[in-house]
């Protein structure tokens, strides 16, 4: 019978792994950690902290979930980090806990973090993204599902990414890239929609009209920006429009960092 857990790995006796996780050389797993079925872990992987991992994850050799968050306010409190199903984590991809008591750092399903990826404390991933080689998030960034992120770039703390969004590579992200864009630059602009992403994701004909018809009202016209959003209640609805508007309007709330605007 194939042995699933190699002989150099060292894993905590309470550590929870389901028989079919498969663990490589050297790797190292921590007393409160739970990995779900079908996992891969990769050769000096570590584990560490209240990690929970969920079903057919493949984590590639040297990376580190689950270490102490970097936030100098953390004070030793118990937070975590949950993942989801089917998530590849590539080379030496760091993903740090929470800060504060019971909160959580959580990455979703079907995601792809390439090599040198870093997800700090209370970040949140959602499903379906593809965050390239050298990126780095700083804490409380949120980035929502199937939005692209370009290589070596920063994400600033508290900016949220929208669904179906791309960023292109070596950006500057300091403020929050709204749904369905097409952001790139330092400083960062947005040029347009994401055409190729709303057409991958089978945005009917005239779900883009009205998406067009959006862009056009934010970043083309008379309007100023918050005047703009408000305009875009006007147009006819769609799922897309509503989240488009939701994601806009908490943008514009106290306590958030604002739009990257238009060119």
């Amino acid at each position: 019978m194939k042995t699933l857990i190699h002989p150099t790995a060292v894993i905590h006796p309470d550590a929870q792994l389901h028989p079919s996780v498969e663990v490589g050389p050297y790797a190292v797993i921590g007393e409160k950690v739970k990995i779900g079925a079908q996992t891969t872990i990769g050769a000096h992987v570590v584990i560490e902290g209240s990690t929970e991992i969920g079903v057919g994850n493949k984590i590639f050799p040297g990376a580190a979930i689950g270490m102490e968050t970097q936030d100098k306010k953390y004070q030793g409190a118990e937070s975590w980090v949950k993942i989801g199903d089917r998530n590849r984590i590539r080379e030496y991809v760091t993903i740090n806990r929470a800060t504060g008591e019971g909160e959580a750092t959580l990455i979703g399903n079907d995601n792809l973090l390439m090599a040198y990826v870093h997800v700090a404390h209370n970040c949140t991933v959602e499903h379906g993204t593809v965050i390239a080689n050298n990126v780095a998030l700083a804490g409380h960034v949120c980035i929502e599902s199937k939005a692209t992120i370009g290589g070596v770039l920063g994400v600033h703390q508290f900016v949220h990414i929208g669904r179906l969004a791309m960023v292109g590579g070596m950006s500057r992200i300091d403020r929050d890239v709204p749904p369905y864009m097409l952001v790139e630059g330092n400083p960062a602009k947005v040029r347009s929609l994401n055409l190729l992403g709303l057409k991958r994701a089978n945005c009917t004909p005239d779900e883009m009209a009205q998406l067009k018809q959006a862009f056009r009202m934010l970043y083309r016209s008379k309007y100023s920006f918050s005047q703009a959003v408000e305009q875009l209640y006007l147009l006819a609805d769609n799922e897309q429009l509503q989240h488009l508007r939701h994601f806009l309007q908490l943008s514009l709330s106290e306590g958030r960092r604002g739009s990257i605007p238009g060119i």
